[in-house]
């Protein structure tokens, strides 16, 4: 197997897992089978209970495993978070060895690469011992299997105009202190690089010109493989990697699409965020991103109004009432309102009027686990009249007690205790709009991170008032989803969709919030419809069907279905049951071609 590390130096934030990720996806095009590992190096034996504004939000994988920082995600890769295990730095290597081993694209054996970023900053002594693990790893692995990308910051001085390269410089050289020598230097600027800074990086950090790439800033980070394609950077790693004849030319044309497109985008869909952690947006940075991937799907340019939870109350209208203000202006102004998950007693008051000014004024709304319970408690006081409703989360003692704590859960130990990881749920009818949002399918498997849940004693008197749950457990008493059959999008989920959405890809969930956001609901759902029951039985089958979205398919006897689409949605990657859709886009001329192939 084929190793690429990248690590960051001089600051944080520049952008390692957008680099690494984005790295990910150029040698996917290349036709390699990847995986990738992250690894935040911090001292905390459970990640999951770090404060969201000292390290941003806490991404959840497959497998229950926990990740304090997130990026950009450009693929299904594996993912993992290594605590430190003192002293022990073959330990960190066996792991890794281990992990990237395991094949995640649902292939037999190993990828042909795996992309390893490293979190923090060169020189954070917590990342010392993962520094030195790494550095005994490229000499396990040896020479043609490692790729060290080096991630840097070239700034430009305002007062001069010009380029500094000494930050790098210096960053390099800690690096090599430390054992690891970079083959390729990424460095992050606000212009392309000038021959001049690129001469003194290449003479004094000793890495060959080629192989030092500017990344420059961009209208969107999808831009971001395409730097690395224009620049070679994917033949800087073939001859370091020796996968030279073996790999093939990146085919992006997909993403060129999507990354261009996106950046015409002008109509604007206002969502109304209503959190707790809102003045730190990494905090939510998941749910951004699903926000995003399902606006650009539906040709939407995506505008987030923070709105702190704290602000709608009424204690801030005595104490703060131009907070008050603001926040309510932004909360009757938004297209959809958006509760995301939190632990925590402030701001709960805010949520639930939220909801209840969604639910009331039929405003499309998501509630996001915690946003979930929030909506049952709302709706247990504001419908049935249940005012003392609520959460043992909030109030231990409360006679009525909606949400509960999960009967298999430590009330005593905070870290390691949450009900973690893909779960599966089972839908209870395909006529709601979460089903057919998922294709009608029986169910689905998405990821949770939660400890308290809906009170099933409970659910039937919600049921009778019109509250439904359309999403349960393998056991029936454990409720997942919940809608409200009457209104025109009112949606909450006990786990988190936005952890599995992708660019192409959105969530659902999101898909659907946003498309009732934006008035495109039923075009949304036909769709969504279309994925899951248009041509099941065989080439030709339902052609009528797909027309009523799909013009002009036509399908061929060698098992392919060729169409012409007018005002095609540009680069939206669409899978037919059976089919795989290849693109030959007409670039913002209106006009596409579609190849649909057998599967």
């Amino acid at each position: 197997m084929k190793y690429v590390l990248v690590t960051g130096g001089v600051v944080s934030g520049l952008g390692k897992g957008v680099t690494a990720s984005s790295i990910g996806l150029l040698l996917k095009a290349c036709g390699l089978r990847v995986t990738a590992i992250k690894i935040d190096p911090y001292l905390n034996t459970d990640a999951g209970t770090m404060s969201p504004f000292e390290h941003g939000e806490v991404f959840v994988l497959d497998d229950g495993g926990e990740s304090v920082i997130n990026r950009e995600r450009r693929g299904d890769y594996l993912g993992k978070t290594v605590q430190v295990v003192p002293h022990i730095t073959d330990a960190i290597q066996d792991w890794i060895e281990r992990v990237a081993h395991i094949p995640v694209d649902g292939k037999t054996g190993p990828a042909d690469v795996c992309v390893i970023e490293l979190g923090g900053t060169i020189g954070d002594i917590e990342s010392m011992p993962f520094i030195q693990a790494l550095g005994q790893f490229s000499y396990r692995v040896g020479a043609g299997n490692f790729c060290l990308v080096h991630v840097s910051l070239v700034p430009v001085l305002n007062v001069v105009g010009e380029q500094k390269t000494k930050p790098t410089q210096h960053s390099v050289r800690a690096l090599r202190g430390q054992g690891l020598t970079p083959h390729i230097l990424a460095c992050r600027s606000t212009m392309v690089l000038d021959e001049n800074a690129r001469g003194k990086l290449s003479q004094f950090c000793l890495i060959p010109a080629e192989n030092i790439i500017t990344l420059y800033d961009v209208p969107n980070i999808w831009h971001i493989p395409l730097l690395l394609r224009d620049q070679k950077a994917h033949e800087a790693m073939f001859k370091v990697l020796n996968l030279q004849g073996v790999a093939k030319e990146p085919n992006l044309e997909e993403w060129t699409c999507r990354a261009e497109s996106s950046d015409l985008l002008h109509e604007p869909v206002r969502i109304a965020l209503v959190g707790k952690y809102t003045c730190l947006s990494d905090s939510y940075l998941s749910v951004l991103k699903a926000l995003l991937h399902a606006s650009v799907d539906c040709k939407k340019k995506l505008v987030v109004d923070w709105i702190p939870a704290t602000n709608l109350e009424s204690t801030t209208a005595k104490e703060n009432p131009d907070a008050y203000k603001a926040a309510w202006k932004l909360l009757k102004g938004a297209d959809g309102v958006l509760v995301p998950g939190g632990f925590g007693d402030r701001g709960v008051q805010g949520k639930i009027i939220a909801a209840r000014y969604a639910r009331e004024n039929r405003i499309p709304f998501l509630g996001i686990c915690l946003g979930m319970q929030i909506a049952v408690i709302e709706f247990a006081r504001s419908v049935l009249g249940v005012q003392d409703a609520n959460s043992t989360e909030f109030d231990p003692h409360t006679k009525s007690p909606y949400i509960m704590f999960m009967p298999e859960g430590s009330k005593t130990q905070m870290g390691g205790t949450m009900r973690l990881g893909s779960r599966r749920t089972y839908f209870q009818t395909k006529e709601c709009k979460s089903s057919k949002l998922y294709g009608c399918k029986s169910f689905i498997d998405e990821r949770h991170r939660h400890r308290y849940e809906v009170n099933p004693e409970l659910v039937s008197r919600l049921e009778n008032a019109g509250l439904s749950f359309t999403g349960k457990d393998e056991t029936g008493q454990r409720m997942e989803i919940v809608e409200l059959p009457n209104h025109p999008y009112f949606i909450g989920a006990q786990f988190h969709p936005e952890f599995k959405s992708r660019p192409g890809k959105p969530s659902p969930l999101f898909l659907g919030f946003i498309g009732a956001a934006c008035g495109q609901l039923d075009a949304v759902l036909q769709r969504s419809s279309i994925v899951d029951n248009s041509l099941s039985k065989g080439v030709g089958s339902d052609i009528s069907a797909v027309n009523k979205t799909y013009k002009n398919i036509t399908a061929t006897k060698t098992g392919e279905i060729v169409c012409t689409v007018s005002q095609l949605n540009l680069g939206r990657y669409r899978v037919f049951r059976g089919y795989r859709e290849e693109l030959t886009p007409g670039l913002f001329n209106g006009t596409s071609s579609s190849k649909f192939i057998m599967v």
